[in-house]
Parts: structure tokens; C-alpha cells; sequence
């Protein structure tokens, strides 16, 4: 074999996920975004052990001080250090994204499959309820379900995931839908293939492009929801903070502590905007007409 054909078999071996691969080290937006996420996800994981003060610490004689030398991101009225409270806060913020599109993703996928796949009377019975409580305010359902769930982190995550999960499965409905009527997919149900195996070793490999790019897009949503819920007081309680609380907090107290507020919507912000880029990168690196 010459160097040239060996040269054109590599390049026809050449995976799509090591495609997509190369199309994202070369995406700025993606590169941009990760970076920025990188940095304000690793400062909330191990930075509050670099910094001398607990997110319990008061100090009432110290009160409301701006940001100094001691204190870079300043205190608040009891005299806790804002800069614990925030990276904290934002372990929880994020966590919660992370968990609650996890639930999303999970309930979103299983039943967008089965009624994309059964098609006919299951599928319009399973469309119709997504349409239901499409019409309901998902806010206030999350806040319902706080109220009747608890407070704690765990069941905080549950309710906004059991809320998030409509967009996907139909997502998953119209892919499953268009995969069902490929030649691979009918000759495995010509072959008698059990449903769940056709679902889980067919159909669902090839729906990963469209999960992992709404996953990154989810994410911001439900760190949005859950700033809200703390922002209206039914989030985590004290002495564990949230950047919903955080900005809370400080949106009361703008106009003599500006501190209060600007840091904790800094980093909120920033993991705003740089999961977007990550996933309108992902959206350009895995779309399959590229």
C-alpha cells in the first residue's frame, strides 16, 4: 500500500467523535466558555480551603466592611466573609445545575423514547400530557414543590429536575421518530430484537449529539431557577448560602453595601454566559450536516 492510500484509509477510519473532537479545539466559543467555567468551578471547589474564615463565622464587632486586604470580597452585616459565602454558594448553585439536568436528562430521554418508538395512540396520549404541563407556570410548580418536599438540597434539585425534562423528551421524540425509519433500526425489529435492547443499543447512542448540547444549555436554566426559589426564600437555609441568596442579600442592601452583590452576580454571570458558549460550541462541533 502507498503512502497516499494508507494516508486516504486513515482519513476514512477517522471516528465522527474524533471529528467532533478537533472541530471543538478549534471553536473559540467553546474554548472561551470552557476555560471560564474551568476557572470559576475549580475556584468554588477548592478555594474556600484557601481562605482563613468559615461561612459560619460571625463577627458582629467587625459588622459591613468593604473589600480590603483582610477581606477581598468585603463582609456582610454580621461580619462573614463574602468571599467564602460566594465560592460556597456556588458549589451549590452548580451542583444543583449539574443534578437537577441529570433528573431532566434521565426522565426527558426515557420518555421521549418510548413515545417516539410505540408511535400512534401512546405516543399522542404521552404528547398530550407534555402539552398539559407545558401550560402550567414551572416556577411556581418548583415552589409548590419545595414548600411540599422541604428545604434540603437533595429534594431542591428533585423538583426543579421533575419540571425540566418536557424540551427534552421532545427533542427525544422527534429524533426517535426520524431514527425509527432508518434501515439499521428496521432490521433490527425485523430481526426480533427485544424493544429495550433496539431503544437502548440503537437508537439511543445515536441521540447523544442532541442530549449533550440541550444538557449544556439546561444547566444555566436550572441554576436560574434555583437562584430564584433562594431568592424568594425557599432554598438552602443558613449557614449554607446560594448565589440566589447571595444576590438576594445584596440586591436589598445595594445602595450601602454595593460589595453584597456585585461579586456573587460576577461569578453568576460568568457561569451564565460561559455554559452557553459551551454549548452553542458543542452545537457547531457535533451538528452532523458539518
Amino acid at each position: 500500500m502507498t503512502k497516499m492510500e494508507r494516508e486516504k484509509a486513515a482519513m476514512q477510519a477517522r471516528s465522527l467523535g474524533l471529528d467532533a473532537w478537533e472541530r471543538l479545539c478549534v471553536n473559540s466559543m467553546f474554548r472561551i466558555g470552557g476555560g471560564l467555567f474551568a476557572i470559576v468551578a475549580l475556584s468554588c471547589l477548592i478555594g474556600p480551603f484557601f481562605v482563613p474564615y468559615a461561612i459560619e463565622t460571625i463577627d458582629l464587632a467587625y459588622g459591613a466592611q468593604p473589600p480590603s486586604w483582610e477581606h477581598w470580597f468585603g463582609t456582610d452585616e454580621l461580619g462573614r466573609d463574602i468571599l467564602v459565602r460566594t465560592l460556597i454558594g456556588g458549589r451549590i448553585s452548580i451542583g444543583v445545575g449539574f443534578a437537577a439536568t441529570m433528573v431532566a436528562l434521565f426522565i426527558g430521554i426515557i420518555y421521549g423514547m418510548i413515545a417516539g418508538f410505540y408511535g400512534g395512540r401512546v405516543e399522542t396520549i404521552m404528547m398530550r400530557i407534555i402539552d398539559t404541563l407545558y401550560a402550567l407556570p414551572f416556577t411556581i410548580i418548583v415552589i409548590l414543590l419545595t414548600v411540599l418536599l422541604g428545604r434540603s438540597i437533595l429534594l431542591i434539585f428533585l423538583a426543579i429536575g421533575a419540571v425540566e425534562w418536557l424540551t427534552m423528551a421532545r427533542i427525544v421524540r422527534g429524533q426517535t421518530k426520524a431514527l425509527k425509519e432508518q434501515t439499521f433500526v428496521e432490521a433490527a425489529i425485523v430481526c426480533g430484537l427485544p424493544t429495550q435492547r433496539i431503544l437502548i443499543h440503537h437508537i439511543l447512542p445515536n441521540l447523544l449529539s442532541p442530549v449533550i448540547v440541550f444538557a449544556t444549555l439546561t444547566i444555566p436554566a436550572v441554576i436560574l431557577i434555583e437562584s430564584v426559589i433562594s431568592f424568594l426564600g425557599l432554598g438552602v437555609q443558613a449557614p449554607m448560602s446560594s448565589w440566589g441568596i447571595l444576590i438576594n442579600e445584596g440586591a436589598v442592601k445595594l445602595d450601602i453595601y454595593p460589595w453584597m452583590l456585585i461579586f456573587p452576580a460576577i461569578l453568576f454571570s460568568l457561569t451564565i454566559f460561559s455554559l452557553n458558549f459551551i454549548g452553542d460550541g458543542l452545537r457547531d462541533a457535533l451538528d452532523p450536516k458539518d
